[in-house]
């Protein structure tokens, strides 16, 4: 428990589920019973990927909501909590989906014998960098998480082949890895011998939402395909980067793109269009659009001698599916070739249609002969039947409504915004005031504060925050970021004015972070690797994980723009576990303990002063 929670203990009570009871129990029998403790709930619900949403009951002598469900699969399934119609992430669960709206929980049902493709294996593993780069085309600083394989720092001489891979709609680009989990099914792919060593990287799919001017259509999912800021930012920026700042083979035959739902078709449109750049192409549960330019669908036998593979999956039972499967047929009667592939248990458009589709194109990847092989045994496209579900406006406005702002940043202040209907009391909880602020409801059953500067000396730094519904504790489900903290994880306000806010800093060089297992390591971008640059360590606090650091504290963004102003020399940040060995011969470490500290802001100050004096 954080300290601003502690201080609120009085108004919120956040653990809705007991210490010594679990949240969710997998049974022998395949099922799943959910337990949930709320005493001023008035009704709860689980709303599972597996099974929908289902009332829980209240056992009157533990107190707890319980419900039993399934059985389910072994797999990774979305979940939440739905209290008095407030929907809720599971306190008691460290896995969470990555998102720019609703905030899910992660249940894994392991798998009761044999294994997993994207169970953590022993196996080596690669290693997962987090990148910011400046993007010329959008103006501004992006993000993006690049995957390098196990021996990419063993073998220095070797440069390897790299596949885009792009998440869906209001997905941030960590769902690949979070969900998805593309490290370790690769991890494990290679350790059988079963695909090449690639570099994956994963964009983030909708930049836009990224600028601190945000445009018109702000809130509604960037829907738009080619010629857009995204496709601009990967061709023109991206690529450019990461060919610049690793060991890649630039050129058709060793590039690959492709994504999920929306990066599907971000995927198939920027290859098709692009295809002196890519020829692997890779569509899970899309499509994209039947008019491109350049003939690229009149001209089969040039377009299929361009592509070692086209790849198409989608379940049946997919929303998207009639669309899909029209797209497909659209390919077969122009001549373009393609591998298809359908399910029928994976419960529509969900992640675990992803990560298996995944797991089916993986071994194909970079590999000419593998992809020919998977085209002479490709299922043929299904017989429209008049019946298959299809995407249309109605259907899109269903599944993503416009979302309230909040943050909502203001130049002279922050407006939170919290839709809670029936809730009786709202109140503003965060790090950085000593008690909840009350909050106001409007006609729409819209709750929100504005807050000023004056009110707060840290309001434009990095802070934690969340709303107490009725006495619980619930993160802003329209504020992508999260704290990755244990347990309840709060979000975080990062006005984009602050100086050390990656939004603000302009066309300067970013460091990278890369995570391996329990360890963080910070390697600034102007450091002569050729010689060890100055080294210090931070401690994250009793709760926190190795992320904390660098996603609440911004310790990253710091030392990038500490050395850009050069206020200080290049600096080497490490966080966790130490390799055996990793502190012999450095001698005394200069190390900074979060838990020394009350708030992030003043951990951070902290981490600035020290810096500075180095």
């Amino acid at each position: 428990m954080t300290l601003f929670m502690m201080m609120c203990l009085g108004v919120v009570s956040w653990a809705q589920s007991s210490a010594t009871q679990p949240s969710t129990i997998c049974n022998d029998d395949g099922t799943v019973t959910f337990q949930f403790k709320n005493d001023k709930a008035k009704s709860v619900q689980v709303d599972v990927q597996f099974a929908g949403r289902h009332d829980m009951k209240k056992d009157t002598k533990t107190g707890l909501w319980t419900v039993t469900l399934g059985p389910a699969a072994p797999d990774m399934y979305p979940y939440c909590f739905v209290v008095d119609g407030v929907s809720v992430m599971d306190p008691q669960c460290d896995q969470y989906f990555p998102n720019e709206g609703f905030k899910n929980s992660l249940l894994d049902i392991p798998a009761k014998t044999g294994s997993l493709a994207h169970d953590i294996k022993d196996v080596p593993h690669g290693s997962v960098n987090y990148i910011h780069y400046y993007s010329k085309s959008l103006g501004a600083t992006n993000q993006a998480i690049v995957y390098l394989p196990p021996g990419y720092m063993r073998n220095r001489d070797q440069q390897y082949p790299v596949f885009y891979l792009i998440s869906g709609t209001t997905d941030t680009e960590e769902v690949y890895y979070k969900v998805g989990r593309m490290n370790y099914i690769l991890d494990n792919l290679l350790a059988e011998g079963k695909a090449k060593e690639m570099i994956i990287v994963l964009p983030y799919g909708n930049p836009s939402k990224l600028l601190s001017t945000v445009p018109a259509e702000a809130g509604v999912p960037q829907m738009r395909f080619g010629g857009d800021v995204f496709t601009k930012d990967v061709i023109n920026d991206l690529m450019p980067y990461v060919e610049q700042h690793y060991r890649t083979i630039n050129d058709r035959d060793h590039r690959a793109i492709g994504g999920f739902s929306r990066g599907g078709n971000q995927g198939l449109m920027i290859g098709l269009t692009n295809l002196d750049k890519f020829s692997y192409l890779c569509s899970y549960s899309s499509f994209t659009s039947t008019t491109l330019p350049g003939g690229v669908y009149d001209n089969a036998d040039d377009t299929n001698s361009k592509i070692h593979l086209f790849w198409l999956g989608v379940g049946t039972d997919d929303f998207l599916f009639g669309t899909a499967r029209d797209y497909m047929e659209h390919l077969d009667k122009k001549g373009i070739r393609s591998v298809k592939e359908f399910t029928h248990d994976k419960f529509g458009h969900t992640w675990m249609n992803a990560k298996y589709f995944l797991t089916k194109t993986m071994p194909l990847l970079f590999n000419p002969e593998a992809s020919k092989a998977a085209l002479k045994d490709s299922q043929p496209t299904p017989v429209a039947t008049g019946n298959e579900q299809q995407l249309t406006p109605a259907v899109m406005g269903r599944l993503f409504p416009r979302p309230i702002t909040s943050p909502d940043y203001q130049k002279d202040g922050i407006i939170f915004r919290f839709k809670a209907e029936n809730a009786q009391q709202v109140t503003f909880c965060a790090e950085i005031f000593d008690k909840p602020l009350p909050m106001t409801k409007d006609a729409d059953g819209v709750w929100s504060i504005e807050l000023k500067k004056e009110q707060s000396a840290n309001l434009f730094e990095p802070f934690t925050y969340y709303f107490s519904v009725d006495g619980m504790a619930v993160a802003d489900p329209n504020d992508m970021y999260l704290a990755p903290v244990k347990g309840f994880k709060p979000s975080i306000a990062n006005h984009p004015s602050n100086e050390y806010n990656f939004a603000a800093m302009g066309d300067i060089p970013h460091g990278t972070v890369s995570y391996s297992r329990n360890r963080a390591t910070y390697m600034p971008a102007t450091a002569d690797r050729s010689e060890r640059p100055a080294f210090i360590r931070l401690v994250p606090g009793k709760d926190d994980t190795v992320e904390s650091w660098f996603k609440i504290g911004g310790a990253d963004a710091v030392v990038d723009k500490l050395v850009a102003d050069k206020k200080i020399k290049p600096v080497m940040i490490m966080i966790g576990e130490m390799r055996q060995g990793g502190q012999q011969g450095m001698g005394e470490v200069p190390t900074l303990k979060a838990d020394d500290f009350k708030t992030w802001p003043e951990r951070r100050k902290a981490l600035i002063k020290m810096l500075e004096s180095l």
